[in-house]
């Protein structure tokens, strides 16, 4: 926890790839706010408990996420993320290899203590070159 709200939101973001790489749930438990608005990349509404229960029964199983093209806009207790991801890894019995882009909303619940409370995943689809 730092004094500066932009780092301790990048710590956070951090914090969420390594637990989605562990599928380390109580990791995801403490930073996904309980009442959390999640829009898949499929276009799917899913909740805290679905994401939860993906990681702990193996049906997600992340290998790698990179990330790039990160932006951070705070606002008060608020911080928007935005985040190219590229990540590889299976859900349920099939193998994904693909880049997403990310928007999440963070809240601070304390000083320098952030929840997740809304996300929206998009893929990122290849241009053709003109």
């Amino acid at each position: 926890m730092s004094k500066d709200p932009e780092v301790d939101i990048q710590e956070a973001e951090e914090t969420l790839r390594k637990a989605m790489l562990a599928s380390d749930v109580e990791v995801l438990d403490r930073i996904i706010a309980p009442d959390l608005i999640f829009t898949n990349h499929l276009g799917k509404q899913m909740t805290k408990q679905d994401d939860l229960d993906a990681h702990r029964s193996g049906q997600i199983a992340i290998e790698t996420v990179d990330l790039s093209d990160q932006t951070i806009k705070l606002l008060e207790n608020v911080a928007i993320v935005t985040v190219a991801a590229h990540i590889v890894g299976k859900f349920a019995d099939d193998t994904f290899d693909e880049t997403l882009r990310f928007t999440r909303v963070w809240q601070a619940t304390s000083p320098g203590n952030w929840q997740i409370i809304a996300a929206h995943a998009s893929a990122v689809v290849e241009q053709p070159q003109t």
